[in-house]
């Protein structure tokens, strides 16, 4: 798969993706949506967490972004 390939499919969830989510939640939009809020805040932490492990050497500079570009 190419890259610009590979981005476009993580960048656009399929149907049945957004399906599975609301399914899972039983047809309820807004728990689906408080649990993917809660899923962000849960990996934001993670990302701040690694950062602080992480040495800038280790990674020759580079600084996670915490907001999509």
């Amino acid at each position: 798969m190419s890259a610009a390939m590979e981005t476009e499919a993580l960048s656009c969830p399929c149907a049945s993706e957004l399906d599975e989510v609301v399914a899972f939640h039983n047809g309820d939009m807004r728990a689906a949506i408080v649990t993917l809020l809660e899923d962000i805040r849960h990996l934001r932490h993670q990302l701040v967490l690694a950062e602080g492990a992480m040495s800038s050497g280790m990674t020759r500079g580079w600084r996670p972004s915490y907001d999509r570009d």
